[in-house]
């Protein structure tokens, strides 16, 4: 069974106050977009990447390959106006007669463990549609219309990562869908087109990387 991975990694990075695009920030002396190819290729060593970036930054990252001596094969795709557009480009790159699994990870989570991938992988071929999960660990509270707000029972609720796998036809069938503003990951995709979700437990050093506090915490995580 063939195995793919879209990573997203289309975002300017403006809530980390620099101009150079946080997938390309060093962390470790590396930068984070190499880190997360390496997760998935240290993983899965076969496995086909393809990488969906803007067209203005996809010179830059040649030239990062060059600096860094990085030499992992992958694909490019073009990013689009919006991350439903991304992803739906990079499934355009898999062949049409190709069957087999496709994870959707952000480029910027360069800390999901081996365990996580395998088993989003492993799921998915028997349920078709995986997302890995981590419990809330802090106390919630709802925003009320009315004003004022009420506490929520934590145990209800699980915080959604990526990678997110599914079957190859499952996945491009449901983007065959128009965007809409409720798509806020493949998942919910997934799930309007009347394919149920499978949960797997993720772990808990899968963060995003988004602000700057995020980059004290990945430098720290290289150290361990």
């Amino acid at each position: 069974m063939e195995k793919y991975v879209v990573l997203v990694a289309g975002g300017k990075g403006l809530r980390m106050g620099g101009e150079v695009p946080k997938q390309f920030l060093p962390i470790g002396g590396k930068p984070v977009l190499m880190r997360t190819v390496e997760a998935f290729r240290d993983t899965i060593p076969d496995i086909h990447i393809v990488l969906v970036l803007p067209a203005l930054q996809q010179a830059y990252w040649k030239e990062l390959c060059q600096q860094y001596e990085f030499d992992m094969p992958v694909q490019m795709a073009e990013g689009g106006a919006t991350r439903f557009d991304s992803v739906k480009n990079g499934l355009s790159k898999i062949p049409s007669d190709v069957s087999g699994l496709v994870a959707i990870h952000d480029g910027v989570r360069p800390f999901v463990s081996s365990d996580t991938i395998h088993r989003c992988f492993d799921e998915a071929e028997k349920s078709g549609a995986a997302i890995p999960v981590v419990p809330v660990v802090e106390t919630l509270r709802m925003l009320l219309p009315e004003g004022g707000s009420c506490t929520q029972d934590r145990d209800h609720y699980r915080l959604v990562q990526t990678p997110q796998t599914f079957r190859i036809d499952v996945l491009k069938e449901a983007y065959l869908q128009s965007y809409h503003p409720s798509f806020t990951d493949d998942a919910s995709v997934v799930e309007q087109a009347g394919h149920p979700i499978s949960l797997v437990e993720g772990n808990r050093e899968n963060i995003k990387l988004t602000t700057p506090f995020d980059l004290i915490v990945a430098e720290n995580l290289c150290k361990t």
